[in-house]
This record gives C-alpha cells, structure tokens and sequence, in this order.
C-alpha cells in the first residue's frame, strides 16, 4: 500500500497539482498537509493529521457507493472528510481553500502542536530546524 501511495504522489493529477500548491509547506492557515497517505486500507488525497480532516478531489474515477463505505470507515477511524470536484479545483481554488480552512478552523486539535510523530520520509525537518 505505502508503494502504491509513493507512486501516486509522484503522479497527481492536474487538480491534485493544483491543490497541492496551496496547501504544501503549511501555506493555507499554517495547517500541515500530507499528500497521498495511507489510513487503514485506504490511500487518501490529503490529509491535515492535527485535525484529523481529509481532502479528497474526486474526478471521474471515484463511485459514489464505494466512497460512501470508505467514508463511513474513516469517520469511525474519527477522520472528517471533504469531497472537491476536480473541475471546482481547477475554475475556483481560492473558493476551495476556503472551505478548506474554514473546516480546518472548525474542528478540534486532535494533539497539541507540534504532532510527536514527523511526517514520513523526513518531510518539512529542514523547515522546523530554521524556526
């Protein structure tokens, strides 16, 4: 799974690019982002772990039965999960970062900041050791 997720993060989508730009090195609200990250059997678009919410840009491939059971999986795993069409990340990602944020603002710390546990592969060290 940890394989599939490596090859899907080095290629996203055009929507997923295009997320990724805003959300990447903490940029939108100063929340951390993770692209691509295994959660129980299930390989996610983005993930916020502080406040356990998920983003998922759902284009042409995703169904709505098989998501529903996913998301009813990773609610009870405690996950939040926002649903983005690619075509609204692609015509409004400032609307989409938005939503975004105000999820983000609105949902409870899941651990006090900084989370214990750093991202994988050694992702956003170079940046906390100049803090």
């Amino acid at each position: 799974m940890a394989g599939f997720a490596h090859e899907m993060r080095r290629e996203p989508t055009e929507p997923e690019k295009r997320l990724w730009a805003k959300l990447s090195r903490s940029q939108l609200g100063g929340y951390k982002f993770r692209r691509q990250s295994v959660i129980g059997p299930f390989i996610v678009d983005f993930l916020c772990s502080q406040k356990a919410l998920i983003v998922e840009v759902d284009g042409d491939t995703h169904r709505a039965e098989e998501d529903k059971a996913r998301d009813t999986t990773l609610n009870a795993l405690g996950h939040r999960i926002i649903r983005i069409a690619n075509q609204e990340v692609m015509h409004n990602v400032d609307g989409v970062c938005e939503t975004i944020l105000s999820a983000l603002q609105q949902a409870p710390d899941r651990w006090a900041s900084p989370h214990p546990n750093p991202s994988p592969e050694g992702e956003g060290l170079l940046e906390d050791q100049d803090s």
